[in-house]
């Protein structure tokens, strides 16, 4: 039978999914099969698996963390914001639908049989589980509720490893208030406390860590340092979503849409000398970038008209025949003529859009999910070094569009001149597309572009390695497995 042990935090961001992550690595480094699991995640980065389903991106970076392909089972449950109020409702990676906050936690305890045939079926091919919480363990007016933190853990018996993160301040409080705000066998549970993203010489923290265990009765599992490796971001918290100046010879420029999905699309770039990615929330902000790239939301109307009141469309269009634009998803729909949502798939309504497109969107119930891959056609314009190159990645999206453009990929998509848009998430990912891409803008500027083809995949295998090695020398592994034992 598996073994499992459960990561939850004292708040959001503490770093419990890349803990998690490194956990995932190291069990595979040691020889074991070791599989991730969450419950329930609320975020707009999404994956589509190759079954077709929908799974948060933090799960589907954990799964290749460990050597396995992503899965529904590793996220039965996943919650994509559309409004301050509602999500989207996905259970199995399907879509089950949209409901108010309220609703869904009237109805949330329903689900835990899906989550314990997705746990149990997991549990089934795997030596190892290494489950993560969501936000705070000690949330007080949601705990009689609770699927996702001590309530799961009490499911599935569970050993927990309480995190806190030092870099926010306040570590005493966060680790040792959890502490005291959780009931007697839900401490029981809690088995080690790890300090996680720890600044300098760990060795002044001796005495912190001596304070953590007297006063909480818990052993500290680690004090992590602030790793620098170049790993997916969880969610909308992510510090790259903070830079909004650019830093590199080349400039491109993302405009952060307030329900911005899927930003880890343009990740690839960030791997190439002398290319800086900026997210910019004003549109004062944007500047003369090189390129302008508008990304996936969950709510396209609504970020179509924060688009226009917030004067990004006419910055937009200023830059058009100036720099290439390239849409993404809600990204792409946005550059057309009109969006309807007439069946209130994304909140409802209709709107123009940019009219840089000669497009129109229609949303329906229907959820588009796949992997894909192709090419791009023989194209002009700005890009047009990027005709014939093969592309992989995976669409997610209510919407279909059909436009008189020229077509972009052997699947779809739209171009005209230097406006480019497309469905596919990862479109850049490919070697041969991102350099294109990159080396492209470095001609427009008259410069040679000297670098090589980034891998992606080998890239991201590496960071993995980088994480996993530091976070095993920080945590005392022996009591990890002594923790996996004691079931």
């Amino acid at each position: 039978m598996s073994k499992n042990i459960m990561l939850q935090g004292t708040m959001s961001n503490v770093g419990k999914s890349l803990l998690t992550a490194a956990l995932c690595r190291i069990f595979r480094q040691d020889g074991y099969s070791a599989a991730p699991f969450k419950s329930q995640n609320m975020a707009l980065n999404s994956y589509i698996t190759t079954g077709g389903l929908e799974i948060g991106r933090a799960q589907a970076m954990q799964a290749e963390a460990a050597g396995l392909e992503p899965s529904a089972l590793m996220n039965p449950i996943l919650l994509k914001p559309t409004t301050d109020v509602g999500s989207q409702v996905i259970v199995n990676g399907k879509v089950r639908g949209n409901m108010r906050a309220a609703e869904y936690f009237r109805h949330k305890k329903e689900l835990i049989p899906d989550i314990l045939a997705a746990y149990n079926t997991l549990a089934e091919q795997h030596d190892i589980i290494v489950i993560e919480g969501a936000g705070s363990a000690a949330e007080l007016n949601l705990k009689a509720d609770d699927i996702v933190n001590m309530g799961l853990a009490k499911l599935v018996d569970a050993p927990v490893l309480l995190v806190g993160d030092i870099d926010r301040g306040g570590i005493f409080a966060q680790l040792l208030g959890t502490l005291m705000l959780t009931e007697t066998d839900e401490r029981e549970r809690i088995k080690g406390l790890i300090v996680n993203k720890f600044r300098g010489d760990k060795t002044i923290f001796q005495s912190g860590v001596d304070i953590l265990e007297q006063r909480g009765g818990v052993p500290v599992a680690g004090v992590v340092p602030y790793i620098k490796c170049d790993i997916e971001d969880e969610d909308s918290l992510s510090d790259k979503l903070e830079c909004s100046s650019a830093s590199g010879i080349i400039d491109i420029a993302v405009i952060r849409l307030p329900h911005i999905s899927n930003y880890t699309d343009f990740d690839v770039f960030l791997q190439y000398d002398g290319v800086s990615v900026r997210y910019v929330t004003k549109y004062t902000q944007l500047g003369t970038p090189d390129m302008i790239i508008i990304p996936g939301t969950k709510s396209t109307v609504a970020d179509m008209r924060w688009l226009r009141e917030s004067g990004f469309e006419t910055a937009i269009k200023k830059a058009v025949g100036k720099v290439p634009v390239f849409g993404i998803c809600g990204g792409y729909q946005m550059l057309g003529n009109k969006i309807s949502d007439p069946e209130n798939s994304e909140g409802g309504g209709e709107i123009s859009g940019m009219g840089l497109l000669d497009a129109q969107t229609v949303f329906s119930s229907r959820k588009h999910q796949t992997q894909t891959n192709g090419h791009f056609e023989n194209i002009g314009g700005m890009l047009s070094a990027l005709s014939g190159l093969d592309f992989i990645g995976y669409e997610i999206h209510m919407g279909e569009t059909t436009s008189g453009c020229s077509r972009l990929l052997s699947c779809g998509g739209a171009y005209s001149d230097s406006v480019y848009g497309c469905y596919i998430h990862g479109i850049f990912d490919e070697p041969q597309v991102s350099a294109a891409v990159v080396r492209t803008l470095y001609e427009r500027r008259g410069l040679r572009f000297d670098g090589t083809c980034i891998d992606r995949r080998a890239y991201k295998e590496k960071q993995f390695d980088i994480l996993a090695d530091e976070v095993r020398k920080a945590l005392d592994m022996e009591l990890i497995y002594t923790i996996l034992g004691q079931r």
